[in-house]
């Protein structure tokens, strides 16, 4: 696909927001934009999870889920990208629940209202979705700040890979090809300081990939 002209939706978390690079131009959004000429819109919200919260968070803004940011995108994109999951698995307390789920109280049931929800506004576009990243401390199931055990992230991987695959939607498997594993060491320092947000450099190496993939969909 060219993407000279395209409108792409970003819909995602921190990640996708910027937290951690020096500047907006550095996002992969905004690389993106530069190299290929696209109209690149960035609904990345810090914090913010597929599932919803059951119990409100400090801030309320993290409690943005991504289903219900949906309705608030602009409605003529030729592309939206989906990259969330990472905060599911880190704070969020809704339950991983079952494929058969169909509301946003759990995981598996805020993946299918998501994509349900994206393939109904954007019937004509191409939806792509991203897997999270490496993350340090991912094998806890007890993420970063859960009571109780609920996954790993690579479970929570798997289950996104399996949801868009039922709707027959492209994956990019980031944890799967990134590069970015920030238990190296010399990776961590390199491209992910705090074990989690990328900088401006492990922003580039995205932007290089989901272009890449993108002009391959």
């Amino acid at each position: 696909m060219n993407l000279q002209g395209k409108k792409i939706n970003f819909l995602g978390d921190s990640i996708t927001e910027g937290y951690g690079v020096s500047c907006a131009q550095a996002r992969y959004p905004d690389r993106i934009a530069a190299k290929y000429g696209a109209i690149c819109r960035n609904y990345g919200i810090s914090g913010t999870r597929i599932a919803r919260q059951h119990t409100p968070s400090e801030d309320p803004r993290h409690d943005l889920d991504f289903p219900s940011r949906v309705a608030e995108m602009d409605p003529d994109a030729d592309i939206v990208v989906v990259f969330g999951g990472t905060n599911d698995y880190g704070h969020g307390d809704a339950p991983i629940g079952q494929p058969s789920d169909r509301t946003c109280d759990t995981f598996w049931g805020g993946l299918h209202v998501l994509y349900r929800s994206l393939i109904e506004k954007y019937p004509a576009a191409k939806i792509v979705i991203l897997t999270p990243l490496h993350r340090l401390n991912e094998d806890n199931p007890c993420g970063s700040k859960k009571s109780a055990p609920v996954g790993t992230l690579k479970e929570y991987v798997q289950i996104i890979r399996e949801a868009a695959e039922y709707y027959s939607l492209p994956v990019l498997d980031l944890f799967a090809c990134s590069g970015l594993q920030p238990a190296v060491p010399v990776i961590q320092e390199k491209y992910v300081p705090d074990g989690l947000h990328p900088n401006d450099e492990g922003q580039r190496i995205l932007a290089e990939l989901v272009g890449e993939f993108l002009c391959r969909c």
